[in-house]
């Protein structure tokens, strides 16, 4: 137990360091180095040896005992194997070389929520046969869409059996634990994350180096295809399920099968009362909905067991949780509602903003424009790869499909008369107005039409700023809101114009953003998780949420080299583009 505790320790450390890295050989977690190191203008040169050398600092495996370290629940450490499968031979020396608990899962899982975390004695990693990149900094495991984002730039920096590796734990994931979860750990069995894996399928099966280029090869990369297209079938029926259903538009949501606060939550005790104290200092804002329930509840910070029974029905369960047991302030706590809107906020990746009201906390009553675009693209994608594996009235069926997201998007997400893509609210029976960066997904996506894409560069304007692209035009205090930007939206946003055919806009919002990240690389030797467009550097200021901007980082390394590309080569953009 000494030897996790020092883990623990160790990655908490690294996380925070502002003083020791080393720029040809990253540090455990990249740190930072001291302002005077370097020009604001920055050095692309230093921030691309930097990212070369980060992919074996975020790499993880099975048989490392840094792999089980979670600083977001410092418990005893717990690696969980799929019930009906017996325990890896990697994994089976872990007991003694990491003092780690290896126990199989209660059961086997068909779907999200068939185990829930609570059931479990202790939070925990989940097994994956490959090893993986992970984020950096507290998220020290292999994240959903985090993923898409680092595969493309594993591919731009020739690491091709990483990827691979790595969309086969994916498949692995479907298959042993329901779905593409939001990451492999227990407190995610619950959701899973905007849905991109037909596009990493495409990405690592239309790439030559992924397989030999044998007649063995060939055949491998074949059957590898025909196994992933079943797999993602599986996958993509967890958004079709009811509880995904944006009511009757034909559309999708955003859907946590938990209750409750996310137990994730532990290492950030004041959260959710930092909330509830916003909503009392802001009272029309606890009531965001017409004439909806209030996101506040009479609570006290220690309840008796019979408060305890209406809490459960009205909020949530104190003895269950010791993040609910927490999430009190002025004798008010937060309404099961709201913690049903927090939880699809983080499916959404989207961890906060106010675009679905205060903290995100109506989430779950929006069909989105970026799950229901992403959803096209991955109906499309399953069009093209049926017929690559001989299965041409499946391509139809998904055509159908596809067409039928088309005519939805169309009807209840397009705005025309403001030349905009918004968020529709199925409960009240209307579209956003929250400007919003996901406006931009449908170009990438292919189901923006040439003259909605030309009216949505029109109002580019609403997020560009010197930076990058800004994710909304609202400034809530929150880090998915004005004036932050990050790399995966800015990446869809600009392969979105490369996509349309705006590649001057492309080119120079490129630009903007890989400026940003060598100007914030200039000044502290790190690559982080988030930015300020507005200012081009690093220098982000988060009232409530993750208040820290993790260094690492995953998905910024990738789309610093994607944006490279696309300033060199705009025709790479576009990835695993629909047909």
């Amino acid at each position: 137990m000494k030897l996790f505790r020092l883990l623990v320790l160790l990655l908490a450390a690294i996380q925070t360091s502002s003083t020791q890295a080393q720029v040809a050989s990253p540090a455990a977690e990249p740190a930072t180095r001291p302002a005077s190191a370097g020009k604001l203008t920055g050095d692309p040169a230093a921030t691309l040896q930097y990212i070369h050398g980060a992919w074996d600092t975020l790499t993880r495996s099975m048989a490392d005992c840094h792999s089980l370290v979670d600083i977001k629940v410092t418990a005893n450490p717990v690696l969980y194997v799929p019930a009906e499968t017996p325990v890896p031979a990697e994994v089976a020396g872990l007991s003694e070389k990491c003092h780690v608990k290896v126990a199989p899962l209660p059961q086997r899982i068909q779907k999200l929520g068939d185990v829930r975390p609570e059931q479990l004695p202790a939070a925990g990693l989940l097994y994956l046969p490959n090893s993986y990149v992970v984020p950096g900094g507290r998220f020290n495991e292999m994240y959903g869409w985090d993923s898409f984002f680092i595969l493309l730039g594993l591919e731009s920096d020739h690491r091709e059996a990483l990827a691979k590796g790595m969309v086969d734990n994916f498949l692995f994931e479907i298959e042993h634990y329901g779905a593409v979860l939001n990451a492999n750990r227990t407190y995610y069995l619950t959701r899973s994350q905007p849905p991109f894996l037909t596009s990493m399928i495409r990405a690592v099966y239309e790439n030559p180096a992924s397989f030999p280029a044998t007649t063995a090869g060939r055949t491998e990369a074949r059957a590898w295809l025909a196994h992933a297209f079943t797999l993602a079938e599986k996958d993509y029926a967890t958004w079709t399920r009811p509880e995904h259903a944006a009511g009757s538009t034909g559309l999708a949501r955003y859907y946590d099968y938990g209750t409750g606060p996310v137990p994730e939550m532990a290492d950030d005790s004041t959260y959710y009362s930092d909330v509830i104290r916003y909503l009392i200092a802001h009272p029309l804002a606890a009531s965001p909905r017409d004439g909806g329930e209030s996101y506040l509840v009479q609570g006290s910070g220690q309840p008796d067991a019979a408060e305890n029974e209406r809490l459960k029905r009205s909020s949530c369960d104190v003895n269950a949780s010791v993040v609910c047991m927490h999430a009190w302030a002025s004798n008010y706590r937060l309404s099961k509602d709201f913690y049903l809107g927090d939880r699809a906020m983080r499916e959404s990746g989207f961890d906060p903003s106010f675009r679905f009201g205060p903290f995100d906390g109506a989430t779950h009553h929006y069909a989105p424009v970026c799950l229901n675009s992403l959803l096209y693209r991955y109906e499309r994608d399953m069009q093209h790869l049926a017929l690559l594996v001989g299965k041409p009235a499946q391509s139809t069926l998904w055509a159908r499909r596809a067409k039928a997201r088309d005519l939805a998007i169309h009807r209840y997400l397009w705005r025309p008369k403001d030349g905009v893509f918004a968020d529709y609210d199925f409960v009240h029976q209307k579209s956003s107005d929250y400007a919003y960066i996901t406006s931009l997904y449908p170009l990438w996506a292919g189901v923006a039409s040439r003259e909605e894409a030309k009216q949505v560069v029109a109002q580019l304007d609403l997020f560009e700023r010197p930076g990058g692209l800004s994710m909304s035009h609202t400034e809530s205090g929150m880090q998915w809101d004005d004036p932050f930007g990050w790399a995966p939206t800015n990446y869809i946003g600009v392969a979105g114009l490369v996509a349309a055919g705006f590649r001057d806009d492309a080119t120079r919002l490129a630009g903007k953003w890989n400026a940003t990240v060598d100007a914030g690389f200039a000044t502290d030797g790190t690559i982080r998780e988030k930015y300020n467009v507005a200012a081009g550097n690093a220098n982000v200021q988060v009232s409530a949420g993750y208040k820290a901007n993790v260094i690492g980082f995953g998905w910024t390394n990738a789309v610093y080299l994607k944006m490279n590309e696309i300033m060199g080569n705009p025709e790479k953009a576009t990835t695993s583009a629909p047909h």
